[in-house]
Formats: structure tokens, sequence, C-alpha cells
């Protein structure tokens, strides 16, 4: 059980703890968990050692965020879960560890986007793009939602030229 910390040093320790997160410091972050640090809290920028760890990737910091009950709810400051900015980048691994974690796949956050259409809209529609779309179908995405243009994750792909894509989505 980690100790009860006066409100300054909670503070404190958070602090610490997001900085540690967003430098991949796993050692730091584990010390500072232990120490009390919430991984739930977050920065000025609605960033917390989770969020930050899922967008980046980075997958030991993001295990012992969960591993200390991170929300798999929270949203950053574009009203997205960490799965959506994975996604986008193409973290093949980081999305396995969010969907297996119960990070919810529909989401849409305030860009008005899902996981998916940030996976096809704003990356190459590359080899790890399409394994993410894949996981994301597989989780029961639905990639019938729309974006603020209108379009499905299928028109998009088609748009973007994205033809292993489209297929994927065609296949489900």
């Amino acid at each position: 059980m980690p100790p009860t910390l006066s409100p300054e040093a909670q503070i404190e320790t958070d602090r610490l703890l997001i900085l540690a997160a967003k430098a991949n410091d796993v050692a730091r972050v584990g010390e500072l968990i232990a120490a009390g640090g919430n991984v739930n809290a977050k920065d000025e920028i609605q960033d917390s050692a989770f969020l930050y760890a899922g967008a980046e990737g980075f997958n030991e910091v993001l295990q012992l965020t969960l591993a200390a009950g991170a929300d798999v709810r929270s949203t950053n400051r574009y009203g997205g879960t960490a799965l959506i900015p994975a996604s986008e980048h193409g973290y093949t691994e980081t999305v396995r560890i969010l969907i297996a974690a119960g990070v919810p796949v529909d989401h849409v956050n305030k860009p008005g986007w899902t996981a998916m259409q940030e996976a096809i809209l704003l990356n190459n529609g590359g080899p790890n793009q399409q394994d993410v779309v894949r996981q994301l179908l597989a989780a029961g995405a639905n990639p019938d939602i729309r974006d603020p243009e209108g379009r499905t994750a299928l028109q998009n792909a088609e748009r973007l030229g994205f033809t292993e894509i489209a297929e994927l989505i065609r296949s489900r």
C-alpha cells in the first residue's frame, strides 16, 4: 500500500511522476508510484503518466500505470483516450495493450475522430496502420462512425488510396 502523502507532497510526487513518464524513465516511474504517485493525476496540459505513456508508445511505463490503477477512460486535452494517439502513430503493441486494458475503442474526441479515423486520416496507411485497424476491428470498433465531414472510416481509406485498410474494413 503506497504511503499517505500530505496534499503538498502528493502534488509534488504527481508532478515528478508525470515528468518521469514523459522522459520514459521506467525505474523512476516505478519509484514514484511506490511512493504514492497518482497515475491519473494530470498536469497543466491535461497529460497524466498513463495518457502520455499511451500516446507516445512508452509501453513499460504504460504497463506500470495500468498495474497502478490507471483510469482507461480518462481523456487528454483533445478529449481523446490514450488509444486515439497510439492508433494515429501506429504504435501496434501499445494499441494491443490499451485494447486489452479496456480502453473504449469507439470513443470520439473533440475534433470528432475515433481511434480508427485517426489511424487512417493522420498517417500513411502502411503496415502499422493496417495492423492498428485490424486490431480495432477485432476489438469491435465501429467503422461506420462518421467524422465531422460525414465520412466513414472506409470512405476515408478509399479517398486516401489506402486500399489494404479499405479491404480490411470491407471484409470485417
